[in-house]
């Protein structure tokens, strides 16, 4: 029988190193993709900080919740600390205006197969990181609202505003950026299409 998520952790706490890697195996791929799109060269020290953190929090998973939001609830929270410059706190970046671009300047684009998802991905990090955030969890996890808003720690009414937000400043930069390239006809199938590719193109 294939052990749970709660059995592993608490295995892994005790000291069982083995269960400590099925939990990883098992959940890496849902961390590369929420931060994937979000950072330039430090996803794999953020997946590292984010099961570290798992493993010694406080606030104790006890198998009655979810465990792959209580695990990006702590990626979120490791995301916004990595975005800290210059020792400020992170209320004074505001992340529901500042986008991935305004955050790291210059930073190279994702790489996706088709030019289609190379615009999709570049748009979702020109948006504001908070609306970045939610969509990318709406479309690559498959969360309903009310699972977002358990990992932003909102009410749900508001995560159900940003994902309508997030839609329509998304829908406007893809417009932009194909009036730069070529013409692209953007639907909300598209989405849907464009995001279930990279999803799987991001698996492993």
């Amino acid at each position: 029988m294939t052990a749970t998520d709660h059995e592993l952790l608490e295995a892994w706490r005790s000291g069982d190193a083995r269960s400590g890697e099925a939990l990883f195996e098992r959940y890496v791929p849902v961390l590369v993709r929420f931060f994937r799109n979000k950072v330039d060269q430090a996803t794999e020290d953020l997946i590292q900080a984010t099961f570290v953190a798992c493993l010694e929090s406080h606030a104790r998973y006890e198998g009655r919740s979810d465990f792959r939001g209580f695990l990006l609830g702590i990626a979120r929270h490791k995301l916004y600390q990595h975005y800290r410059r210059d020792g400020r706190a992170i209320e004074d970046i505001d992340l529901a205006s500042h986008s991935f671009v305004d955050l790291a300047p210059g930073a190279s684009t994702v790489l996706a197969e088709r030019a289609e998802e190379q615009l999709l991905l570049h748009a979702l990090r020109s948006i504001p990181v908070e609306l970045q955030l939610v969509l990318e969890l709406f479309y690559w996890e498959a969360l309903t609202a009310g699972e977002i808003a358990a990992i932003c720690d909102v009410p749900e009414g508001t995560i159900r505003t940003r994902i309508r937000s997030a839609r329509q400043r998304l829908a406007a930069r893809l417009a932009e950026l194909a009036a730069g390239a070529h013409a692209l006809a953007w639907t909300e199938s598209d989405l849907d299409r464009w995001a279930a590719s990279i999803r799987r193109s991001w698996q492993g």
